[in-house]
């Protein structure tokens, strides 16, 4: 039998951290571990090491950390995450221990820390929605990108915020040992196998929370009429209001055009369908309202980053996939 290299996986904790940033990764790691397919080696490691509490006032052991051999370092976040005055002897840890380790990560606010540890710098990063522009204006060097469950830019994973914690675990498994294993374990842990990255944050309709019942009931209708052409002036009919009227309310209470909304609500529609993968994608564009498949995939790649013949091929190679193959695929 061959000898499996088992990997380290570290995950840096400080006073104030949010307890499922711990513990969502950690549990998956674990399940992975248990399954006899990665073997993890885990830690829980802080600045002074010892007893920390977390902000729901729950406290976790910690080892005070300065080993070589650390093949993955994860920071978590917290509610005060960008309060980092607060947390310098963490970012102390992250500048040493980053350099000699293959792979760096953070859920939610844990990016702040890796800003301030430098590590951000010249790439492309997430964090929770609620904090991304504060973390973009703290920190110009690296853009973020707010609308993303998670990113991975070279050697350094960033991920959104708490249960995206989970997402990102199990995208590290897949890149560790396979689709197969990862999947294997999000179906242990009853999630969803699993968002893809360049999966939004929030629902369309969530994120725009216009202020008015009337832009609210507007975006209802067309989500309900989405394979029916729905121009400014059908959606303000069904909302009783002239165009002119709701286009100008609907700027301003959402900061988004009619259209562009449109072709967000019509994107999110279509992503299950295309993953599920038993329909033509031509199809798809006519039933959710594109029209033609050029239509879609110019409003994929401005709103996901890649075609939907690129998340149907990544569906496929999950679904396909049946055993964890050692040192999965390079995703970017």
């Amino acid at each position: 039998m061959a000898h499996k290299v088992v990997r380290s996986i570290a995950i840096v904790v400080y006073p104030g951290f949010e307890l499922l940033d711990l513990s969502g990764p950690l549990c998956a790691f674990n399940v992975a571990s248990c399954m006899h397919e990665a073997p993890y080696a885990l830690s829980v490691i802080s600045a002074r090491g010892g007893s920390v509490v977390s902000c729901s006032g729950v406290p976790v052991g910690s080892s005070k950390s300065t080993q070589d051999g650390i093949d993955t370092l994860l920071v978590v976040g917290g509610p005060e995450g960008q309060a980092l005055e607060r947390h310098r002897r963490t970012v102390a840890l992250l500048e040493n221990l980053a350099p000699r380790t293959r792979r760096v990560a953070s859920v939610c606010t844990g990016a702040f820390l890796l800003a301030a540890a430098g590590l951000l710098d010249g790439r492309k990063a997430t964090t929770h929605w609620r904090y991304a522009a504060a973390l973009q204006r703290r920190f110009p060097k690296f853009r973020v990108d707010a609308d993303r469950i998670f990113i991975k830019d070279g050697n350094i994973w960033t991920a959104a915020g708490i249960t995206s914690g989970i997402d990102l675990a199990l995208a590290l498994i897949e890149e560790d040992f396979g689709a197969g294993l990862s999947k294997a374990v999000a179906k242990d842990l009853v999630v969803y196998h699993r968002r893809p990255g360049a999966q939004s944050q929030f629902s369309t309709i969530l994120e725009l929370e216009p202020a008015s019942g009337r832009i609210k009931d507007a975006l209802s209708f067309a989500r309900e009429h989405l394979h029916e052409p729905l121009t400014v002036e059908r959606l303000a009919g069904a909302v009783c209001i002239g165009a002119r009227q709701f286009a100008r309310a609907f700027v301003n209470e959402t900061g988004e055009t009619p259209a562009k909304a449109i072709e967000r609500l019509r994107a999110e529609a279509a992503i299950p369908l295309i993953e599920k993968g038993t329909e033509p994608i031509e199809s798809i564009a006519r039933s959710v309202g594109f029209g033609d498949v050029e239509r879609m995939r110019r409003a994929f790649v401005r709103i996901y980053g890649q075609p939907p013949q690129s998340l149907r091929r990544a569906s496929r190679l999950n679904a396909q996939s049946g055993s964890p193959a050692m040192g999965g695929a390079d995703r970017a």
